[in-house]
């Protein structure tokens, strides 16, 4: 099984989910589709077993961080892991919880998160709401960043901040009393770094978190 779910993640990994088909798995693993069957009952039992396979790793890392007096803190430390290993599979993103109904690694990550609430002076709702946030900021955060980039940038004709700074010198070119935001902020979105971008949204909600526990 291990062989098994150690090829799904590396299709997933190379081209993400329309890549993992039974039939590419038995290609890759150099066997017929019909032992995959010993295993798993279809591709989305197989897609279940992949996430959760690598989720376990991340579960893993969560649980080995050592942990602070401060459970904002702690909070802190686990998203960013968490961000960080979607950000790495882009798949993930979309299916981190998927498949809650089962005692599965999501189940227990997202446990992991709401433990650290449980130190907090909140009521069960405010608890709720806290942890739905954060996996919000770091799901949503890392599904953007894990797109594909845009085909010339891919094809290299343009990098990355040069692509940023077409859309800058458009706005800069708008007119400033209909888009007053947009001239207050186009420098700092000019070339502006994804996971600064993704750690100010998780502080944001991490200290909007510790002025309702009043920590």
């Amino acid at each position: 099984m291990e062989a098994v779910l150690t090829a799904a993640v590396a299709l997933l990994d190379e081209s993400g989910e329309p890549a993992l088909t039974l039939r590419a798995l038995a290609a890759r693993l150099g066997t017929g589709v019909g032992s995959i069957y010993w295993y798993v009952s279809s591709k989305g039992d197989l897609l279940d077993r992949a996430i959760d396979h690598v989720l376990g790793g991340v579960l893993t890392a969560v649980q080995g961080q050592t942990r602070s007096g401060d459970p904002i803190d702690d909070l802190r430390t686990m998203a960013i892991t968490l961000f960080d290993a979607i950000v790495d599979r882009p798949w993930l993103g979309a299916h981190f919880m998927r498949n809650v109904a089962v005692r599965g690694n999501a189940l227990h990550l997202y446990e992991e998160l709401g433990r650290q609430t449980l130190r907090l002076d909140l009521t069960p709702r405010q608890r709720f709401h806290a942890v739905s946030a954060i996996v919000g900021v770091v799901v949503g955060s890392a599904a953007d960043l894990g797109q594909d980039p845009p085909e010339e940038v891919l094809d290299g004709v343009v990098d990355r901040d040069e692509f940023l700074g077409r859309y800058a010198e458009s706005w800069r070119t708008f007119d400033a009393e209909e888009f007053p935001f947009l001239h207050d902020i186009v420098d700092e979105f000019d070339g502006h770094d994804d996971k600064e971008q993704f750690l100010a949204a998780l502080d944001l909600t991490l200290t909007g978190l510790r002025l309702q526990a009043g920590a």
